[in-house]
């Protein structure tokens, strides 16, 4: 696995160097009054690409190891390795299509994100078999389907929920990385190597476009490449809990709480506001941390000092994702005590986040530099 883990780091590595000297000009269209805009300059979004190569590479080889040799001591590969790259295909180009034109409307992407939904539906036959709770999985045992409609719901929203906090610079790819590790970790447990391997393929490209998104900004992974994370882990996490009675299914709901969370609530905090879940605003938690915790930054150059204060800020949101993912690592066969983390996570977020709002943040918050 480590031997796949570099090839696919060098290959995404390699594909952002093509990137940021061959699309500079498409970043133009990113208009300077976008609210989600932290950064000055023009730089490419098309980081999508480079972990959708570096992913190819990897799965490829993968599903080719029975011709080309075992290299990474996986034992027979499942056939349906070869789907996971289609299953992506639509979600994927839509982002990067709107990464690309900003034409792509919310609709359409939602519509793009539930055909690869469906597509995993199909090709792959994921279901949500299980909840953890008595009665509902009853209903689950006796209407099969709706397990599927779980399933195709799962895919359809994480990509999205992915999307909203990419925000900053290696805020959305680490959390990225920190899931997979965890994910990986409890695949091992129950003896999954090859979902383990497919996890790992996406951890060396997320690596490889990491080199170029943190801390210098010189990448952005876009639509394209948050569509790329949310499919990908959600694919990961239904499988786990499908394949291994073991795994509580409350065990990736709380390595995932922060980016569903985030959704939900901003569903509902622009819902309660009377405007579109769609549209695009700032009042996104990582973004109230960047405005009202993260200290200025005194630099002679604009931009230096925009960057230096976009990577003070993903640091606090990683930290928040680790609160709940070492709880879910420790806990991940006990479907109680993994509920009773997730309904703690909500409550501190909503806590912290209406005291930012208000200006209460306390002093310890906040950096001494």
């Amino acid at each position: 696995m480590i031997w796949l883990f570099f090839t696919c780091f060098l290959v995404s590595f390699l594909g952002g160097v093509l990137l940021i000297r061959g699309s500079r000009h498409h970043a133009r269209r990113y208009g300077a009054e976008m609210p989600q805009r932290f950064h000055l300059g023009d730089v490419p979004r098309l980081g999508g690409l480079a972990l959708l190569a570096g992913a190819a590479w990897g799965w490829g080889r993968m599903a080719l190891a029975p011709w080309l040799g075992d290299v990474s001591n996986l034992g027979p590969v499942n056939p349906m390795t070869w789907y996971w790259l289609p299953v992506l295909m639509p979600a994927v180009l839509g982002g990067v299509c709107e990464d690309l034109t900003q034409r792509v409307g919310v609709r359409w992407r939602l519509l793009l994100t539930g055909g690869s939904g469906l597509l995993a539906v199909t090709l792959l036959d994921v279901t949500v078999p299980r909840l953890g709770l008595p009665g509902l999985d009853t209903v689950l045992h006796m209407a099969p389907w709706l397990g599927a409609l779980l399933a195709l719901l799962a895919i359809t929203g994480l990509p999205h929920a992915f999307n909203i906090i990419d925000g900053y610079n290696g805020l959305a790819g680490t959390v990225a990385l920190i899931v997979c590790a965890a994910l990986i970790h409890v695949a091992l447990q129950v003896g999954d190597r090859q979902l383990a391997a497919v996890l790992m393929v996406t951890v060396g490209a997320t690596a490889g476009f990491m080199v170029w998104n943190y801390p210098r900004g010189m990448l952005f992974a876009g639509d394209g490449g948050a569509y790329f994370w949310g499919l990908v882990i959600a694919l990961a996490s239904v499988r786990l809990v499908q394949q291994h009675a073991q795994v509580s299914p409350w065990f990736p709901m709380l390595l995932l709480i922060y980016p569903v969370w985030e959704t939900v609530f901003s569903i509902y905090r622009k819902a309660a506001r009377g405007g579109s879940p769609g549209v695009a605003d700032a009042l996104h938690f990582h973004q109230l941390i960047y405005r009202r915790i993260v200290r200025e930054v005194f630099h002679d150059d604009d931009s230096r000092r925009m960057l230096m204060r976009n990577n003070r800020t993903s640091p606090y949101l990683w930290g928040f994702t680790c609160l709940t993912v070492a709880p879910a690592v420790l806990f991940w066969r006990n479907t109680p005590v993994l509920i009773g983390f997730c309904a703690l996570f909500v409550a501190t977020y909503v806590a912290a986040y209406l005291m930012i709002v208000r200006f209460k943040a306390q002093r310890w918050t906040r950096p001494r530099g």
